[in-house]
């Protein structure tokens, strides 16, 4: 029998101990972090400061524009996004095998992953603002967010993808489905949950990146009307008033709201995915 220096019962509270002071140390830094941004921004939030156009280049004013922008480009992300990653996800899970093009093609989304977001800002520059001609718009940044939210999406629906029990399809195949019908009908309800996941996640990546758009909005401070105007979203903003030392009442007010919506977003598509998942396991 081989030597222990303690038992595996003291060895298991002891893990058991590490873990929850991980997880409970994780949500105290969390806690903190968004405590702080809200005691030092919600007494410059209120209804003016909401629905107003930014004065004196944001000494002054509200941040309507830039609510505004940051809608506009997040949902041009998303929808852009979003088809393409899970359409690839669902060509990697279903129909591509253990061919070579798999391989490469996940390799493609890591990389893509791991490329920082100032050199999205500046390929977008480049090719949708100059080669395209779309210029300084916010239909720019939203394309640009949608390179960057795309690897994420596809890497979490592949995921959710394999998850599903191959026992659904044989089920879906055995009553005469064919092989899409059991993958819109059965496969994709199933492994939505984790979908949707992945679109939050891609989502709030692209509600919250300043460096990959400062490049390709315009930075215009004025109210956007259409997605070929410039614009100047949420973080874009707060990096402009902090660094540049305009309102540092304003940037902490800025961040605020900014920390609101990702938190409205993910509370709301939680509580939806949540609900679909229990009428989906008939509870």
């Amino acid at each position: 029998m081989p030597f222990r220096l303690i038992s595996p019962k003291v060895a298991q509270k002891i893990m058991n101990g590490v873990l929850w002071a991980s997880g409970i140390f994780t949500i105290i830094i969390l806690i903190v972090i968004i405590g702080y941004i809200l005691f030092r921004g919600l007494p410059a939030v209120n209804l003016e400061f909401l629905l107003t156009e930014p004065i004196n280049s944001g000494r002054a004013g509200g941040i309507a524009p830039m609510i505004v922008s940051s809608i506009y480009v997040t949902l041009l992300a998303v929808l852009i996004a979003t088809p393409l990653g899970v359409g690839a996800a669902v060509y990697m899970a279903e129909y591509a095998g253990e061919r070579q093009i798999v391989k490469l093609i996940k390799f493609g989304a890591e990389t893509l992953a791991s490329i920082p977001s100032i050199v999205f800002g500046l390929f977008g520059l480049s090719f949708f603002v100059i080669f395209l001609g779309l210029g300084w718009s916010l239909l720019s940044g939203g394309l640009v967010l949608a390179l960057m939210a795309l690897p994420t999406i596809f890497q979490v629906a592949v995921v959710s993808i394999e998850s599903v029990p191959r026992s659904y399809r044989e089920a879906s195949w055995a009553l005469g489905a064919t092989n899409w019908e059991t993958i819109y009908r059965v496969v994709i309800p199933a492994a939505m949950p984790g979908i949707v996941t992945g679109v939050i996640l891609g989502m709030a990546r692209a509600i919250s990146e300043a460096a990959a758009v400062m490049f390709v909005v315009g930075s215009a401070l004025s109210m956007p009307i259409s997605i070929f105007d410039p614009g100047r979203p949420l973080p874009l903003h707060l990096y402009v008033l902090a660094t540049e030392g305009l309102s540092l009442k304003n940037a902490y007010g800025t961040a605020a709201v900014l920390v609101i919506m990702v938190l409205i977003i993910t509370v709301a598509t939680n509580t939806l995915v949540e609900r679909y998942r229990r009428k989906m396991m008939g509870r």
